[in-house]
């Protein structure tokens, strides 16, 4: 049975598996190729079965360990044709691999299949080249998202997240903490714009209407060291669930990813 696994999320790396012990895909390889190697195994994932890895964006927390772990691996690696450029440009792949590009005209009706999974993607507001999310749909029916780095959610976002049975979803910073912060004045602009970072309030603002639409499990993710907490952002995600009155443990599942 297929699942989304977390591996790594926030400024210091990104990556989730979504699969099951026989094969599957990485979101994004923003660590080291042995720290990827290492979390796949200790989940009981075998890194030689991944069957591809889909790029969100070309930033570093999110490709750090993609051309090491490519290569030594042979795994094809996916992106909207805007990111495969800037990848090309800042020397993330490497002559051999395996890349292609996946639309991003809106959700398309085909997708992409691999590791047992249809894979179609759906553009956010990122500051990147082409950013995109992906939802996943397993051979079982399972179908999963993961949505983070977004300034907001577009209406392309939240329609492509509608009847996922778990998502990814970020929840980046608690406002306030930003703006007293001690971040400088140009990147506080940059996370609160609408090519920023999901705040906690944004991404709860969203979540009962998913809850309503069939979604079970939320992971929320990429949550800033400096500008959140795990306890701040998931008191902000349950007092929405409460309001919606849903009930924890049995209308839904909620984790916090560490940064």
């Amino acid at each position: 049975m297929a699942s989304l696994t977390p591996l790594f999320s926030g400024s210091g790396g990104n990556s989730a598996y979504i699969g099951g012990a026989g094969g599957g895909i990485l979101i994004d390889a923003g660590v080291s190729a042995k720290r990827l190697c290492a979390a796949l195994c200790g989940i009981g994932a075998d890194p030689r079965r991944v069957a591809a890895i889909f790029v969100t964006h070309e930033h570093i927390d999110h490709v750090a360990g993609l051309r090491v772990f490519c290569q030594k691996h042979h795994i094809p690696v996916f992106a909207t044709q805007g990111t495969l450029r800037a990848l090309e440009r800042q020397g993330a792949l490497a002559a051999g691999m395996h890349v292609s590009p996946i639309p991003s005209e809106g959700i398309p009706s085909g997708g992409v299949e691999a590791g047992g999974l249809l894979v179609r993607c759906f553009r956010t507001s990122h500051d990147a080249a082409e950013p995109c999310g992906y939802t996943c749909e397993a051979e079982g029916g399972e179908k999963f998202a993961l949505a983070t780095d977004t300034g907001f959610l577009t209406g392309e976002t939240r329609e492509a997240l509608l009847g996922c049975d778990t998502i990814m979803l970020e929840s980046n910073h608690e406002v306030t903490m930003l703006q007293n912060g001690p971040y400088p004045y140009f990147l506080k602009r940059r996370i609160l714009g609408d090519l920023g970072h999901l705040s906690n309030a944004a991404c709860a603002d969203f979540l009962p209407q998913l809850l309503r639409r069939g979604t079970g499990r939320f992971y929320l993710a990429h949550l800033s060291r400096e500008n959140n907490t795990p306890e701040v952002a998931c008191a902000c995600a349950r007092a929405a669930f409460d309001a919606a009155g849903a009930r924890a443990g049995i209308d839904y599942e909620l984790k916090v990813c560490a940064p």
